[in-house]
C-alpha cells in the first residue's frame, strides 16, 4: 500500500509541476520561517538595546556571540530530531511534535520576562526548529524517486516558502517591536508559528506512507536507557550553567567545540556502520568536501543576523522617504531576492535537467560569490553613521541570494540522493551540522569586528571563502567519482 501510495505522489504534478503533498510541508516550513526570522529579526537588538530602551543592556560583542550559539544550536538540534525519527517515530511524526515545541518557545519569549524568556524561549524553539527541519526536508525528499528531475526544482520550490515567511516574519515583528515593544513582536511570531502548526494538522495525513517510517528501529528494550541519557544530558547541562563553565559570553565558543564534535562522531558512525554498502560509503566520502564548502559558506551568510544587524542599526541610511525603517526590515530584503530568483534557478535547472552543473560546480561557484559579497563591503569601509546607502545593501545582498541559491536548496537535495538508506534523516542531519557549525562561527566572529577598520575583516573572510571555492573546483573531478553517479 505504501508504494503505491508513493507513486501515485511521485506521479502528481498539481502544485506547480510538484506532487500535491509538496503543499503541506510548504506551508508548515512558511509559518516556521515567519516566526523564526520574526523572532530573530528583532532578538540581537532586543539583547544589546539598554534597558530604557526595551532591550536587555548586553554589550555587542556578547549579544552577537548569544545569537550566533543559538543559530548554530537550532541547526545542531537536527541530530536530535533526526535520530528521533530514524530510530523511533518517523520523520513525520517528529516535524509535528516538533512545531509544538516551536509554539511554546514563542510564547516564552513573549510572555516571560528578561533573561528568564531569553532562555526557556530560545532553548525550546532551537529544539523545535532543530527538529523541524531536517524532518522537514527529509519528507521532501519522499516525494520523489531517486531518478526524478524534478528533485531540485521541488526543492527549490519549498525554498520559496521557506522565504516567503522570512520576507513577512522581520517586518511585521519589527513593527509591533518599534511601536510597541519587543514582546508584541515575539508575541506576533508564536500567533505565525500556531497558524502553522494548525495548518500542517488539516495536511499531514496526506503525506506518503514512507514519510512515517522508521528505517531503523530502535529496540523497545531501549527506550528506558535514551530516557535516562536524556535525563542526564539536561542535568548536566544545567549544572554547568550554575557552576559557570556555560557563559554567555562563551556560548559560541561551546557550540562551535560541540559541532566539531558532534560532525567528526557523525561521519564515524556512518561510515564505519556495517549497514552500508561500498557505493554508499563512497558516497559519504564525497559529501565531506561538500561539508567544508557548505561551513565557509555558511560561515558569511549567517553574519546577516550579527555583524550586518550591528551595521545595519549603526552605519546604514535606512531613511525612505523620511521614514526610518525598522533595523529588522533589513533581513527581509534578502527573502525579496529569494522569492524572485528560486523561480528562477528552479526553471534553470528544469530546463537544463541533465545538463546542468553538478552539484561540486554549484557549491564552489556558491562559495566564490559568497566571498565577492563580502568584498563588495570594502568602498564603503570606514565611513561613520549612515554613510552606507541602503541601495548598497540591496546590491550586496542580492549577490548573498545568488550564492545562497547554488549552495542550500542544492544541498539539501543532493544530501537525500548521497545518504545511506538506513542513515537517511540523519545524514540531512550532518548538512545542518554545517550550518549549525558555519552559524555558532558567525557569532563567535563578531569579536573581530571593527568599526574603525574593516578592512582587515572583509577582505579576510571574503578572500578565505574564495579560496574554499577554487579548492572545490579543481577537485571536481574526484569528488564526482567518489559520488558514484549522483551529481
Amino acid at each position: 500500500m505504501a508504494t503505491s501510495d508513493t507513486t501515485a505522489e511521485r506521479s502528481d504534478t498539481r502544485f506547480f509541476g510538484q506532487p500535491w503533498a509538496l503543499v503541506h510541508i510548504f506551508g508548515v516550513e512558511m509559518w516556521e520561517r515567519f516566526s523564526f526570522y520574526g523572532m530573530q529579526g528583532i532578538l540581537l537588538i532586543y539583547l544589546y538595546f539598554s534597558v530604557s530602551e526595551g532591550g536587555l543592556g548586553l554589550s555587542q560583542a556578547v549579544a552577537g556571540g548569544i545569537v550566533g550559539a543559538y543559530g548554530g544550536s537550532v541547526y545542531l538540534s537536527t541530530i536530535l530530531g533526526a535520530w528521533i525519527a530514524d530510530r523511533m517515530l518517523g520523520s513525520e511524526r517528529v516535524l509535528f511534535i516538533s512545531a509544538i515545541v516551536i509554539v511554546g518557545g514563542h510564547v516564552a519569549l513573549a510572555l516571560l520576562p528578561g533573561f528568564i524568556g531569553v532562555g526557556v524561549g530560545l532553548v525550546l524553539v532551537a529544539l523545535g526548529s532543530g527538529g523541524l527541519k531536517a524532518n522537514a526536508t527529509s519528507v521532501v525528499g519522499t516525494l520523489y524517486s531517486p531518478e526524478d528531475t524534478r528533485r531540485d526544482a521541488g526543492f527549490s520550490l519549498f525554498y520559496l516558502g521557506i522565504n516567503l515567511g522570512a520576507f513577512l516574519g522581520p517586518i511585521l515583528t519589527g513593527i509591533l517591536q518599534s511601536t510597541l515593544g519587543f514582546h508584541y513582536g515575539f508575541g506576533l511570531a508564536a500567533i505565525g508559528m500556531t497558524l502553522g502548526l494548525v495548518q500542517y494538522s488539516f495536511g499531514r495525513k496526506a503525506l506518503p506512507d514512507e514519510a512515517r517510517r522508521v528505517p531503523n528501529p530502535l529496540p523497545r528494550s531501549r527506550y528506558p536507557l535514551v530516557a535516562v541519557i536524556a535525563v542526564a544530558a539536561v542535568a548536566l547541562i544545567a549544572v554547568l550553567v550554575l557552576v559557570g563553565v556555560i557563559q554567555a559570553d562563551n556560548l559560541a565558543d561551546i557550540v562551535i567545540i560541540g559541532t566539531i564534535i558532534a560532525t567528526v562522531a557523525y561521519f564515524a558512525v556512518i561510515l564505519s556502520s556495517r549497514r552500508i554498502d561500498g557505493t554508499e560509503r563512497s558516497r559519504v566520502w564525497g559529501f565531506l568536501p561538500l561539508f567544508i564548502t557548505s561551513v565557509a559558506f555558511w560561515s558569511l551568510y549567517q553574519q546577516q543576523f550579527t555583524v550586518l544587524t550591528v551595521y545595519s542599526d549603526e552605519r546604514l541610511d535606512r531613511t525612505i522617504f523620511g521614514f526610518e525603517m525598522p533595523v529588522s526590515w533589513v533581513q527581509s530584503i534578502n527573502p525579496v531576492f529569494i522569492i524572485i530568483l528560486s523561480g528562477v534557478f528552479a526553471a534553470i535547472w528544469t530546463r537544463l535537467g541533465p545538463r546542468q552543473p553538478s552539484t561540486p560546480v554549484k557549491f564552489a561557484l556558491g562559495a566564490i560569490i559568497m566571498g565577492a559579497a563580502f568584498l563588495l563591503f570594502l568602498p564603503f569601509a570606514g565611513g561613520g553613521p549612515n554613510s552606507t546607502p541602503l541601495l548598497a545593501i540591496i546590491g550586496i545582498l542580492f549577490v548573498f541570494t545568488v550564492a545562497e541559491l547554488l549552495i542550500s536548496p542544492v544541498g539539501l537535495s543532493v544530501t537525500t540522493k548521497l545518504a545511506p538508506q538506513v542513515f537517511h534523516t540523519q545524514m540531512v542531519a550532518l548538512f545542518f551540522l554545517s550550518i549549525a557549525l558555519g552559524t555558532a562561527i558567525s557569532g563567535w566572529l563578531v569579536q573581530f569586528y571593527d568599526p574603525k577598520n574593516e578592512v582587515p575583516y572583509f577582505s579576510i573572510l571574503g578572500a578565505i571563502a574564495i579560496v574554499v571555492g577554487l579548492g572545490l573546483l579543481l577537485a571536481v573531478k574526484p569528488v564526482l567519482r567518489l559520488m558514484k553517479g549522483v551529481s
